[in-house]
């Protein structure tokens, strides 16, 4: 599970997910990458089970594949507990998230068959509470 060590506060307002994203929307590792297309807020656990996913798929036919992670939870989200009144302050924080941009590429690998990372993907992306897109560094997908 990914957590920050260290944040400048602990706790931090909602906030809104508005525009297409600024960075992070070109492979810059891999030669093939998982890519955003709506707004989403990604926890932790969900980031690892998509990790998890593609690892598993990938390792069962290529050992020397590598998997870069281009996101990070690096949001606290709070919440309070249930059945608890309004008032007494914000809730403790309950998960890290990262809030996803449209065109966001989210996961990227390198020397793995094409064939075998678009199953990886697809596998992940059903992991992942947005809709994605594979992407290639050859502009033909």
């Amino acid at each position: 599970m990914f957590i920050p060590r260290k944040t400048k506060y602990k706790k931090i307002f909602k906030g809104r997910i508005k525009g297409n994203t600024k960075g992070g929307n070109n492979l810059v590792f891999g030669d093939y990458g998982l890519k955003a297309i709506d707004v989403a807020r990604i926890n932790s656990n969900q980031i690892e089970a998509a990790r998890r996913t593609i690892v598993k798929v990938l390792r069962s036919n290529n050992k020397k594949f590598k998997l870069w992670i281009k996101i990070f939870p690096n949001i606290p989200v709070s919440k309070k507990p249930a059945d608890v009144r309004m008032g007494k302050g914000k809730g403790s924080v309950e998960f890290w998230a990262f809030r996803v941009n449209p065109g966001r590429v989210l996961f990227e690998v390198s020397n793995v068959p094409i064939d075998l990372v678009k199953i990886a993907f697809d596998k992940a992306s059903s992991k992942l509470p947005v809709r994605c897109k594979f992407v290639s560094d050859c502009n033909i997908l």
